[in-house]
């Protein structure tokens, strides 16, 4: 097997999950593997991945809603907020889900479900410029 490595950018726009399936098959074309498996690995430590439905916008409102409520912002113990009160929640939802996934393809496709899509999920408060690395193994 061979590796083929690429590097992306995801713009989200604050609190959010911005779905980039597109570019994660995009690179999957680019490398001209028929079958293996991409890790996709975001650089960061204040958002996440998430593999999740991507037909009904509402699903993902409830999910970023209920990790809103887990870790709120105004948690009095709380004291990295450096950067403001969304500072050390982003950190703890970070670490309560992914910054890595790992996709199986085959016939040159992710072998994703019909209504899955992989999306960034930005837990700061404004907007950022998201580093995701893409590393194809295959043949």
């Amino acid at each position: 097997m061979s590796v083929h490595t690429k590097e992306i950018e995801v713009v989200a726009s604050g609190k959010s999950t911005s779905e980039f399936t597109h570019m994660i098959e995009e690179g999957l074309l680019e490398s001209g593997y028929n079958e293996g498996t991409v890790t996709v690995f975001c650089c960061h430590t204040s958002c996440s991945l998430v593999i999740m439905e991507n037909a009904d916008p509402s699903a993902r409102r409830d999910l970023e809603g209920f990790i809103d409520r887990l870790v709120p912002e105004d948690d009095p113990h709380f004291t990295h907020t450096y950067e403001g009160p969304d500072d050390m929640p982003s950190h703890i939802k970070m670490a309560l889900t992914r910054t890595t996934e790992v996709i199986p393809f085959k016939n040159g496709r992710l072998c994703l479900g019909t209504w899955q899509g992989v999306f960034l999920w930005e837990h700061r408060a404004r907007s950022h410029k998201r580093r995701i690395v893409l590393s194809y193994q295959g043949e």
